[in-house]
């Protein structure tokens, strides 16, 4: 695509905002929001996915090749890409398996020693221990329904986005055409011109944001695998980006790929002093990554401040949970987008930049 090296064309309005009507359009978009996620994050990963994939598919349709078919080839290749990152999951998960039954001995021996430590500093009796963990356990008990019900409906969840993702996606590449004269006749035709330059940067910045995200996972991956290769954990690479991988589901991510690493040093040297490293390495590199990395990385590609991409992170965990974290970012880079072509926004646009504009215009 040629960029055009005409100034961004702004949009007039003389219509002038209270704030008592932004705090009523931001708390009703908010409710939309939540209550239609079950819609909104499959359309919008779909969104985001056919706007990485369009320049693909737009060069296979200069080589001669229909639609139809360039967009079968993009999804198919990037389903494959996906598919290929869980079954490396699923082997690892496999092994895991097969080491159980040395580490459920490792953890016997571990309970034992404990509950030995704890009645000689402690002076509590082994059959105290034990009736205290059998109460536990009856009273988390009950609640196994509970938790067995949230989880099929997580799950049943997650399957209908992962299903409607690629089908989503499909269709907004086949009707691109379509949707772009839908979105320009929403206008005046003296502002086509605008909307097709924000369509445009907001094509590139979802790219950017998905290069920033390569970033991440690629600075995450070393230091994770630098970290567990400084304390000795084996294959410490691999371990390291399968937990970089799953930083995009946060906190539960980050716990969930430390499992693998901590048993394995477990079982090899038969100390707690690694597990504990590990589960130190695992501690800073994703405090830096939350705080650090991810804003630095993925906000100075976007072009928007450090603040506004915490708190837009935050708000999309409250709204949509680990999805929303990733796609609200891309979310308000477009909103800046606008806000920069519309003079009576002019205070977000400043609020929402990193303040390069106003440096390179000194």
């Amino acid at each position: 695509m040629v960029q055009s090296s005409k100034k961004p064309v702004p949009f007039q309005s003389s219509r002038k905002y209270s704030v008592l009507e932004i705090l009523q359009f931001i708390v009703l978009s908010c409710l939309i929001l939540y209550f239609g996620k079950t819609l909104f994050i499959p359309l919008s990963f779909s969104l985001l996915i056919s706007f990485i994939l369009y320049p693909i598919c737009k060069w296979m349709e200069t080589k001669s090749i229909s639609k139809g078919i360039a967009i079968v080839i993009c999804i198919l290749g990037i389903t494959l890409l996906v598919g290929s990152i869980a079954y490396l999951m699923f082997v690892q998960f496999s092994d895991f398996l097969q080491e159980w039954q040395s580490l459920r001995v490792k953890l016997s021996d571990t309970m034992n020693q404990l509950s030995i430590f704890i009645f000689e500093k402690f002076d509590i009796s082994i059959e105290k221990q034990s009736e205290f963990i059998k109460n536990t356990l009856d009273n988390s008990g009950s609640q196994a329904f509970s938790i067995l019900r949230n989880t099929a409906y997580s799950l049943s969840e997650s399957l209908f986005i992962l299903l409607m993702i690629p089908v989503f996606s499909a269709l907004i590449l086949y009707h691109r055409q379509m949707l772009s004269i839908a979105l320009y006749e929403l206008f005046p035709p003296e502002k086509k011109s605008t909307i097709h330059e924000i369509l445009v940067e907001t094509i590139h910045a979802y790219y950017n944001f998905i290069k920033g995200m390569l970033m991440v996972y690629l600075i995450v991956g070393l230091l994770n695998s630098i970290g567990l290769l400084i304390i000795g954990v084996p294959h410490p690479f691999l371990f390291g980006f399968i937990a970089s991988i799953l930083t995009f589901i946060p906190y539960v991510g980050i716990m969930i790929s430390s499992l693998l690493p901590i048993a394995v040093s477990w079982i090899t040297y038969n100390s707690i002093w690694y597990p504990l490293g590990v589960i130190v390495v695992f501690s800073i590199v994703q405090a830096l990554e939350a705080y650090i990395i991810f804003p630095f990385a993925v906000g100075s590609r976007l072009k928007i401040n450090t603040l506004v991409i915490i708190i837009v992170v935050l708000v999309g965990g409250i709204l949509w949970g680990a999805a929303g974290m990733i796609l609200f970012i891309p979310f308000i880079s477009i909103v800046k987008l606008i806000a920069d072509r519309t003079p009576t926004l002019k205070t977000l646009s400043v609020l929402l930049g990193d303040g390069e504009q106003k440096k390179s215009s000194k």
